[in-house]
């Protein structure tokens, strides 16, 4: 497994486009993206269409911040 950091943003209705920035532990970056697309469709409720993924950059197992990411890496 290796650490990323996906930025982006998605369209809500009420509050207009808002920004993302997430570190996720996938095996490569269109896992990693799938991810995303799922994980934030089915907690905000937008479609797949609605998200746009600006940047997908792998991270070094000493930067990551989320304990759980950092855990699944194996840092």
């Amino acid at each position: 497994m290796k650490g990323f950091q996906v930025k982006g943003s998605f369209k809500d209705v009420r509050m207009g486009d808002q920004p993302f920035a997430v570190e996720i532990a996938a095996e490569d970056v269109d896992a990693a993206k799938e991810q995303i697309v799922s994980t934030l469709g089915s907690r905000h409720k937008v479609k797949r269409w609605q998200i746009t993924i600006d940047s997908i950059t792998e991270m070094a197992p000493d930067d990551i911040q989320n304990h759980i990411v950092k855990y699944r890496v194996g840092a």
